[in-house]
């Protein structure tokens, strides 16, 4: 394989039925595709087949091509599908309160090339971020939001997030709750950490509602925003344990580690086209 090939990314997901692996395998092979990772999954409840194929193409050959190669493939087997070029850094847009701690490790791993995304702004409600954003030179839109003009941001939001071409809004300790027309507007394209397991201990001040009870594992849940506040379909969840022995404020500290490191791999997940909504979950290839 050579270093300079385009490299792709097929998304499926199909009534399961005999003849679909074969009938992809076939149309990429006869453009020249080279498949260097494949992963599927047969919902056995629903009878759906989700699959997931990386694959390099030869050099000079474009996206359009494979397309023209799958859709018949497609249609014949009633897909729902997309292609990728790896290539093509999804555009991620970052909303934040006052800790961002979530935000700083995105950034990071944007800087560093860690985060196959291209971060091209930053909102927040508050003034802390913006030094956060000024570091690594991202754009900061600070807008206060109230009861009064809760409206008219997220009609700047809507109009930022069109107008910049946003693939996906990665909400990074964002302490507002979006109105159901923002939620419905953008469906599987919000990605939200919410600072315990869900469904316990949704609301405010989760870790020390935990602490009161006594808990042995405290978490973080990054999941889709829906309009269901809080019930979107999980992506991913990260645990620590911890004993009576620690403070709230321990709990705290050991919590923010943990969203961190959740956010930071659901929203790498989604960049990669390894998640699949399921109804009210998901399916995630590693």
């Amino acid at each position: 394989m050579l270093d300079n090939a385009p490299c792709y990314v097929l998304k499926l997901q199909c009534p399961d039925r005999p003849g679909i692996v074969a009938g992809v395998a076939s149309a990429l092979t006869r453009g020249g595709g080279n498949i260097l990772e494949s992963a599927q999954f047969d919902d056995l409840k629903t009878g759906l087949f989700f699959m997931r194929v990386c694959f390099t193409a030869p050099e000079g050959v474009p996206l359009s091509s494979f397309e023209d190669l799958i859709t018949p493939v497609a249609n014949a087997f009633g897909m729902d599908w997309s292609l990728h070029d790896q290539a093509v850094k999804p555009r991620v847009l970052i909303m934040v309160s006052k800790f961002d701690h979530c935000l700083q490790n995105l950034a990071y791993r944007w800087h560093i090339g860690s985060l196959p995304a291209d971060i091209v702004g930053i909102v927040s409600n508050h003034e802390e971020a913006r030094s956060c954003a000024s570091h690594y030179g991202l754009p900061f839109h600070y807008w206060p939001v109230t009861k009064e003009n809760k409206a008219e941001r997220e009609a700047q939001l809507i109009d930022l997030i069109d107008k910049e071409n946003i693939d996906l809004v990665v909400l990074a300790r964002y302490m507002q709750v979006l109105s159901n027309d923002v939620c419905g507007r953008y469906p599987g394209r919000i990605i939200n950490i919410h600072h315990s397991f869900l469904p316990a201990f949704k609301g405010a001040a989760p870790y020390s509602r935990a602490h009161e009870r006594g808990v042995k594992l405290i978490g973080a849940t990054a999941h889709y925003v829906t309009c269901d506040l809080d019930e979107g379909p999980i992506i991913e969840q990260h645990a620590e344990r911890v004993t009576h022995a620690n403070s709230i404020s321990e709990f705290v500290s050991i919590g923010r580690d943990i969203e961190a490191r959740a956010l930071s791999r659901a929203v790498i997940s989604h960049c990669e086209h390894r998640v699949f909504i399921n109804g009210i979950k998901t399916v995630v290839f590693s």
